[in-house]
């Protein structure tokens, strides 16, 4: 919350008291609040992706830790073509002027390989993002060096420099915005639990004691199954020692009969039901959770200027014909919308 924020909830707050005094008071608080803001710089090496740009990113990513409600609305605002752009323009500036991005291979209708396709280049539904991105940041849709990143890896291949983001179904949590600076959030799900069709699995229930559930390592469902864990609330004797580093890892073991059920988001799981039809939901989503582009800390042009894609990608109808493409035909039930299917509302910290 910044201070103009603060300013507007206090001023709220302070209907019916009337006089000079109280708005006094609010002035002074806001004006604290205001000083006492972090304020950050980050850099990194010349020429390295992501690197550089001003503090000011950096600090707000700080502040959004430090209150982390709703991190998925603690974004910077778009873009509106004015001011320094030195992250965008050590991208420009490239030999091979391309966009590099961290992306998933194996991610069925969001980011994969489909052996139909001779080119061999990667499609779904992330993919058409990121072509998105590049075509508004440099002219052409496909000026992007794709570099398959697993689920464990998404967060220090950022601060590696090895990409400029990942678009990747990221989930935007507290605990990420430390690390890397999100965009605004462009697809909403939550964790789910897939199994075999013939288990007596339910959902993210009872029916889950003494079962052995697997993971992606640094993954939001195996954060949620050790907190669970640690609060005492995950069901008796269940088993959350299976930690895979790509969440398809999962859907593998499952097949092979090595764990009885995999928590992931839903979204992920809708797909490889569709991969394999012997396996399938198992109740319904049972948290709230938002994917967003990661870049790096400190790349506030970066991030301003995906945020502007995203803005106009949702307006002029191209989120809606790439989910209708894509994750229509695994995620909606015939008539039935699937409530991923309309694209999250974006608010700015």
């Amino acid at each position: 919350m910044d201070a103009r924020r603060l300013a507007h909830r206090m001023r709220t707050g302070l209907r019916g008291w009337g006089g000079v005094g109280a708005m006094a008071a609010l002035c002074a608080l806001a004006l604290a609040f205001a000083l006492l803001l972090p304020l950050t710089q980050s850099s990194g090496p010349d020429g390295a992706a992501g690197s550089g740009g001003p503090g000011a990113a950096q600090g707000v990513q700080a502040r959004a830790a430090a209150q982390c409600d709703n991190p998925q609305d603690r974004s910077l605002s778009p873009s509106s073509g004015d001011g320094s752009t030195p992250v965008i323009d050590k991208i420009k500036a490239r030999k091979d002027r391309r966009l590099i991005v961290g992306i998933d291979t194996n991610s069925y209708r969001w980011g994969y390989l489909n052996p139909n396709n001779t080119s061999g280049a990667p499609e779904g539904f992330d993919i058409d993002l990121v072509h998105q991105i590049a075509k508004d940041l440099l002219g052409d849709p496909d000026a992007v060096s794709f570099k398959a990143i697993p689920t464990s890896r998404r967060v220090k291949a950022i601060q590696d420099d090895e990409v400029d983001m990942v678009v990747r179904t990221m989930t935007i949590n507290c605990d990420r915005i430390k690390q890397v600076a999100f965009s605004a959030p462009y697809f909403r799900t939550g964790q789910q639990v897939l199994a075999p069709r013939t288990s007596a699995i339910t959902g993210y229930n009872d029916t889950l004691a003494h079962k052995r559930i697997c993971s992606a390592d640094s993954s939001t469902a195996l954060e949620r199954l050790q907190a669970d864990q640690g609060k005492g609330t995950l069901p008796t004797g269940a088993d959350i020692g299976t930690v895979v580093p790509n969440q398809l890892d999962c859907l593998v073991k499952l097949q092979l009969g090595e764990v009885d059920a995999v928590v992931t988001d839903g979204a992920l799981a809708a797909s490889q039901a569709a991969q394999d039809p012997t396996v399938q939901l198992k109740g319904g989503l049972f948290s709230d959770e938002y994917y967003g582009v990661a870049m790096k800390l400190g790349s506030e042009d970066l991030i301003r200027q995906v945020n502007r894609t995203l803005q106009n990608y949702i307006k002029d109808g191209n989120w809606a014909a790439s989910y209708e493409k894509w994750l229509h035909p695994t995620m909606d039930q015939g008539d039935k919308k699937s409530a991923s299917a309309t694209p999250p509302e974006a608010h700015y910290g």
